[in-house]
């Protein structure tokens, strides 16, 4: 089965599972509406890629990992658009949840994600305890507090930020999870797999700056602009358009460089380098500095 089509049959039957008999229906279909369509789907992706760069000798275990992590990803995604945070009326070229929805069933379809995606991974538990619950624990590390998503987005509410430090939480937490999470599931150990992780997480960062300042709407397929407008530390305004793309060249060479020896190594660092490339800005003056 093709990577893709693995990766949106994982999330389906996850999504079905959390459907369930006797839901509520409007409930049941903001889940799927929040995960479909899927977007890039880089940081199961990128799970996926680690996973059979290292063997992947327990498919089910990365089917349901992949799943987690994008449930975990799409969950961020529905909360921070609701009015609280960025108060985003698009998302993926359509309303946002909440809009579509409704603030309560928006919360409530983010929690629900949440909690299904640690279901998924105990779903899958009697394959391998040890490994399912090390992917548990690392999804769990990834998502909450101290470093986790979480305190990616409660970064925003202080004074002062350290830019790296924001981004790590917010962005890279969870390219960390994909890279380990991608290794527990095959059986490798997940500390050598942090720095390629952090540093994916950090390049996508800054092209998600340099895309958020110079793009529109209808290209994002979400607002544009929001960095200034919630006064957000960012890439650009630290450095200039020209300096975050000298950074953002910098970080993928250090990530390509780091990737831990593995059998599917080569394979590995051009999916790195073509997602990185998919996801670099492509406005002409950006385009040409690359």
């Amino acid at each position: 089965m093709p990577l893709k089509s693995r990766i949106e049959a994982a999330i389906s039957g996850a999504i079905q599972v959390g459907q369930g008999r006797m839901s509520p229906p409007k409930l049941a279909s903001a889940l799927e509406y929040a995960v479909t369509p899927g977007g890039a789907r880089i940081r199961p992706t990128i799970l996926m890629s680690v996973a059979m760069a290292c063997g992947d000798d327990r498919p089910a275990l990365s089917d349901a990992a992949a799943a987690a992590l994008e449930l975990i990803h799409c969950a961020s995604l529905v909360h921070d658009d609701m009015p609280c945070f960025d108060d985003a009326d698009m998302r993926r070229g359509k309303p946002s949840v909440h809009r579509a929805y409704s603030e309560p069933l928006a919360l409530l379809t983010g929690d629900s994600l949440i909690v299904l995606a640690f279901e998924t991974l105990a779903r899958v538990s009697a394959q391998s305890p040890e490994r399912v619950a090390q992917l548990i624990l690392t999804l769990a590390q990834r998502t909450g507090m101290p470093g986790g998503i979480c305190a990616g987005q409660g970064w925003e509410s202080e004074e002062k930020v350290d830019l790296s430090a924001y981004h790590q939480a917010k962005t890279g937490a969870l390219f960390i999870a994909a890279t380990q999470m991608g290794a527990v599931a095959a059986g490798q150990e997940a500390e050598p797999w942090e720095e390629l992780g952090a540093r994916i997480g950090e390049a996508f960062q800054v092209a998600d700056d340099l895309r958020d300042a110079l793009y529109d709407e209808e290209t994002l397929g979400k607002p544009a602009g929001q960095d200034d407008l919630h006064g957000r530390p960012n890439a650009v305004t630290e450095f200039g358009v020209q300096g975050a793309i000298q950074r953002l060249k910098d970080i993928l060479g250090g990530a390509i460089a780091s990737i831990p020896s593995c059998p599917g190594e080569a394979q590995l660092a051009e999916m790195v380098r073509l997602q990185a490339e998919r996801l670099t800005p492509v406005a002409p003056t950006v385009r040409q500095s690359l």
